[in-house]
């Protein structure tokens, strides 16, 4: 569910302006066209308006996935829309749709789509539906709605710790959207702190906004020894999830990382 998740915390959640198929569908792919790391090399609303024409990707339960197979990209996107009104979008089951995922999918990403989508569609049945989604008057109740479908589903899916770990990333970011001190039940001053640590060529770096993580860090004489494949680590006051990695010419290892401290 990470493309969920990110979109969640990147803003790419809204209010459908329209009711009608064609124009949510413009709207969702102009916010996956703004992704600076989309190149789709296409008009994206004319390839998704032709893969519906092929069939409806309308899934049933109120909710639709329309999505397309691109032959650039690194990562799997999406974009959310919310429709309080419903849109006739041609599902199986005759009804309206009130939420659109919409997914840009890179041809090497086949199969993290169709996980992220089971996992979605498994967490809609847990819950029994979507109708907390219907009733809305608040995209605020949409977004608590969606945060709880994507910690279900890492929960299936993830270890017990780094799912709770993602978890309370995605609460704290949705404190701060909505402007709130706490977010079901993570205290404001329970801080979680996103970085990238470099490691290879010397010195280990760290870039991140916050000088006291980056200086506990860089100074920390086994941190240029981390093993590729680690994924947890603490330092003085700061425990360390290693979200992913990626690797580079002359064993330089570049570590997407969040920083938990209370």
């Amino acid at each position: 569910m990470k493309s969920l998740l990110n979109a969640l915390q990147d803003g790419r959640l809204v209010e459908l302006p329209d009711n009608t198929k064609d124009m949510c569908l413009e709207y969702l792919a102009n916010l996956i066209e703004a992704i600076p790391d989309v190149e789709t090399g296409d008009d994206l609303f004319e390839m998704m308006k032709q893969r519906e024409a092929q069939s409806s990707t309308g899934i049933g339960m109120g909710v639709a996935c329309p999505h397309f197979v691109g032959s650039t990209g690194t990562e799997l996107v999406c974009a959310v829309g919310w429709s309080p009104e419903g849109i006739d979008y041609g599902s199986p089951d005759g009804q309206p749709v009130h939420l659109v995922v919409m997914y840009y999918i890179p041809k090497t990403h086949r199969n993290i789509y169709l996980k992220e989508l089971s996992g979605l569609s498994q967490a809609i049945h847990k819950t029994a539906g979507i109708q907390s989604i219907i009733r809305a008057d608040d995209i605020k109740i949409v977004r608590h709605q969606l945060l709880e479908w994507v910690g279900i589903a890492i929960d299936e899916t993830l270890p017990d710790e780094k799912a709770r770990m993602i978890k309370l990333e995605a609460r704290q970011a949705a404190a701060a959207s909505v402007g709130t001190a706490s977010f079901a039940g993570v205290p404001a001053a329970f801080q979680l702190i996103p970085f990238s640590l470099v490691i290879g060529g010397g010195s280990p770096i760290v870039l991140t906004q916050n000088r006291e993580l980056a200086e506990e860090i860089e100074r920390h004489p086994e941190v240029k020894h981390l093993p590729k494949d680690q994924t947890e680590f603490k330092l003085g006051d700061f425990r360390v999830v290693v979200r992913a990695s990626s690797i580079y010419a002359l064993d330089r290892v570049v570590y997407d990382c969040l920083a938990i401290t209370s």
